[in-house]
């Protein structure tokens, strides 16, 4: 879980965790930075942040395409089926009020 400390002023600071990555990303991470003129810790923020909005965004997209492809495999079931006739004169329906009386 994150921890939250306050500041000085009394102001709740923002979340902390704390991560612990592979050196060969840890390499990868300070060259991004310092193409960037970024704290280590600052990219890695950036980092996550557009992680979490492409995970956001890529499965909102597969929940939107298999809505559509359960849409478009009702309509094809529909359309493969044969037409039927129904036989006879619609019947009419006769609704019986009840009575106080009952």
């Amino acid at each position: 879980m994150a921890t939250r400390q306050n500041s000085t002023n009394g102001k709740p600071k923002s979340p902390r965790i704390q991560v612990v990555i592979p050196e060969l990303v840890c390499e990868k991470l300070t060259i991004l930075a310092e193409n960037e003129s970024r704290t280590i810790s600052n990219m890695a923020k950036v980092l996550i942040q557009e992680g979490i909005k492409n995970r956001f965004e890529r499965e909102s997209k597969s929940l939107t395409s298999d809505s559509n492809i359960n849409t478009d495999n009702f309509r094809d079931t529909l359309e493969r089926q044969s037409i039927k006739r129904l036989k006879g004169a619609p019947q009419r329906i006769r609704y019986i009020k009840k009575s106080d009386n009952n």
